[in-house]
Parts: C-alpha cells; structure tokens; sequence
C-alpha cells in the first residue's frame, strides 16, 4: 500500500471528499478526527477509539480507506499539525525573515497577507451559492434576537455583526462575557431566536459547547464553519462552509468577513418586505 502524503489539508479534502461514500463507522470516526486534531495527535489508539465510541479497528479501517498504512501514519499528519501550529509568533516571524530578501521585508509580510486574503475572497464565490446565502438571511431575518458566538480568531467576525447589527437597529446579543456567565447568558435564548456561530478548526471547545447546549434547547442554529465534518455542521438549522487561505502559516478572515459583512444588510433589507 502507498503511504498518502502526509498534509493535514490534503487529508482533510480526502475525509470531506469521501463523506458520502463512507460507511457509517468510518464517517463517525472521520468526523471524530477531524473534530479533535490535538487529542488525535496526543491519544493512543486506544485512548481515541474510545473517546469515538469505536472500536480501535475501525481507526485502523479508516487509516486504510483513506490511503495510510496504518493508524500510525494516519496519526503522524495530526502530530506534525500539532508541531506546527505550537511554533510561537516570534518563531514564524524568523521564518518569515529568513525568505525576506534585505529591506524588504515589511513589503513582503504585506502581499503575502494581500494574496492570501485575495486568494479567500476569490474562491468565496464557488465555496457559498446565492441559495445557501439566501437561506441564512431567513434564519436570521426571522429571529427576535440573534445570539453572536464566536472565540479566538473567530471573534472579530461576531464583534463585526454585533456593531452592524446595532447600527441598523437588529436585537443582537454577544455570548462573550468578562465574568463568566456566558451559559446562563446563552440560556436566555429561546426557540424564536437563533444563535449565530463562528468556529474553524481546531474549532474552540467552549463554542462547541455553547452550540450543543443552545441546540439541546431548540434554539435554532446558523453557522459559520469549514467543513461538513465540523462539529457545527450537525448542530445548524443552515450553515456556510468558507475555507480560508493562510500566509506562513497566519491564517486570513478576508471571506468570513465579506460574508459578515453582507449579512446584516441583507438581514435588514428583508425585514423591511417582512414587515
């Protein structure tokens, strides 16, 4: 058997690629990886397979579908993920000078950000239809308050809706309190609102459990995320898939922000023809 390369995002599109063809074990362990990077990468076969709730098998089962040897090497792409992201800012910055040629360097953090943000924002067309969007401003454009989620690099895309949303008069609520209460501020909502969810791998556990909490209350979902194996995606009435490019390693919020950016004057625009 061919050893597959060994590249977190050619992974990734392989799992998303395959969803539809996997057998239901496969899938529910495939969801599982990709939904828990940093336990795949730290965990023992066994460790895993019983977070998953499958037999470690079906672990090695998977390793063979999608082209590894076995589980092992299927695990070392999560470990060198791990590697790589646990490199500090000061470590990606030397990088970054080191292929800088003298003088330029400012210049060339400055178009690699450009490119990588152009490179998001052109492929937004092909990632979310006019359809998909539609649908997500009639979610939201029917909710009485619409609750904004959103932690780490996701942040600035709800604190975005939030002044928007302000500004055109839309009720809105930030679930990011400085004291603590964000379950009970999430437990106000109720079935004619709907929670508006930012989250990217390796996705932020406290969102991921807000959704599930605000999903067990019947709370409708919409969500930001990037990829149907996102431990979103199950929870969300709708949800928008947008992957974004990065540059040595920073990754771009160009798209996520065009989407937000839409959103609210699409939201307003449609509540006026509600009313």
């Amino acid at each position: 058997m061919v050893k597959a390369k060994n590249s977190f995002e050619i992974l990734r599109s392989r799992i998303v690629g395959a969803q539809d063809t996997l057998p239901k074990r496969l899938a529910e362990a495939a969801g599982y990886v990709l939904a828990n990077p940093d336990e795949i990468a730290l965990g023992t076969t066994a460790s895993i397979a019983k977070a998953a709730q499958v037999q470690p098998s079906t672990l090695v089962r998977l390793a063979h579908h999608l082209g590894y040897e076995g589980f092992s090497d299927l695990q070392q792409v999560f470990r060198e993920r791990l590697m790589e992201r646990a490199s500090s800012y000061e470590e990606r910055l030397s990088r970054l000078e080191a292929k800088a040629s003298p003088g330029t360097f400012d210049g060339t953090v400055m178009h690699g950000f450009i490119d990588a943000a152009r490179n998001s924002v052109d492929k937004l067309s092909a990632q979310v239809t006019d359809a998909e969007f539609a649908k997500v401003v009639t979610v939201l454009a029917r909710a009485r308050t619409i609750y904004l989620i959103a932690r780490r690099r996701s942040y600035p895309l709800a604190a975005h809706l939030a002044y928007a949303f302000g500004k055109l008069g839309i009720r809105a609520i930030m679930v990011g309190s400085t004291n603590g209460i964000d379950e009970e501020i999430a437990d106000m909502a109720q079935a004619d609102d709907t929670a508006f969810i930012c989250s990217f791998a390796p996705y932020a556990s406290d969102t991921v459990d807000l959704a599930a909490r605000l999903h067990d209350r019947g709370v409708p979902i919409v969500s930001l995320t990037d990829s149907p194996l996102s431990p979103l995606a199950p929870l969300s009435k709708v949800w928008l898939e947008i992957a974004e490019n990065d540059y040595a390693g920073f990754r771009s919020i160009a798209a996520s922000m065009a989407i937000v950016s839409a959103l609210p004057v699409a939201i307003a625009e449609r509540r006026r023809h509600m009313q």
